[in-house]
């Protein structure tokens, strides 16, 4: 674990705390013949080396560079391709990850990572996917009915409405498996807070009941899903 946390720790450092945001444009513009690329990529290794400090780790060292540079060309090349940015910088740093994960455990790889499956908490899993996309087409089954009636006199981000639902609903399944009940009050208060402009100018009753039961409704999927997760782990 010490070793996956020093080559994690070497990433975020190469990767976000010395890469300069002109080298994230100079690579982007110019691929492979960027010099700031394979600056990023010696910087990666030297991190790491140091942070390992034992020079007989060097192969891993090398292994990280070296992967780090065509996981980067990789990401380079293909980003065009997407509509979103966030699509390949997210790939990237997941395979990243892999490889770290591979070099810190190569030694037993096999058997840590069956021990990682079978050490996984299940229903703590199963509560918190439950709680994204599964809870939110839910709602939105439930409340189909009712959105129907609801006329909207402003625009909002895409989707704004169900990833804020997500959030806090990952929120509150984190209170209640803390065991900070109260923490949910103070969510609740904070939701009210923000939403009160945006009810008191609108004036329209249907939709602050509409919001009213949609955040009760998603709260008490949450409150349903940790109190399940706590009395089955």
């Amino acid at each position: 674990m010490v070793m996956f946390t020093k080559l994690l720790l070497a990433h975020l450092i190469g990767d976000f705390l010395l890469q300069p945001n002109r080298w994230v444009i100079h690579k982007e513009a110019n691929r492979a013949a960027s010099k700031y690329l394979y600056y990023h990529v010696l910087l990666h290794f030297l991190v790491t080396m140091i942070l390992l400090w034992d020079l007989s780790y060097w192969n891993i060292a090398l292994v990280i560079a070296v992967s780090h540079y065509v996981i980067d060309l990789a990401k380079l090349y293909t980003t065009p391709l997407f509509k979103l940015k966030s699509i390949p910088f997210f790939i990237d740093q997941a395979l990243h990850l892999v490889v770290l994960y591979v070099c810190a455990y190569y030694e037993n790889l096999p058997e840590h990572t069956i021990a990682l499956f079978e050490k996984l908490d299940w229903p703590l899993a199963t509560a918190l996917i439950f709680v994204t996309f599964p809870a939110a087409i839910i709602m939105g089954k439930l409340l189909e009915a009712m959105s129907d009636k609801i006329e909207l006199d402003h625009k909002s981000l895409p989707n704004a409405g169900k990833y804020i639902g997500i959030i806090e609903r990952l929120f509150v399944l984190m209170f209640i498996i803390l065991d900070r009940w109260e923490a949910i009050g103070l969510l609740i208060a904070a939701k009210s807070v923000f939403r009160f402009n945006d009810l008191k100018e609108s004036n329209n009753r249907k939709l602050t009941e509409y919001i009213l039961i949609g955040t009760l409704l998603s709260f008490g999927l949450a409150i349903i899903a940790g109190v399940v997760y706590i009395n089955v782990r």
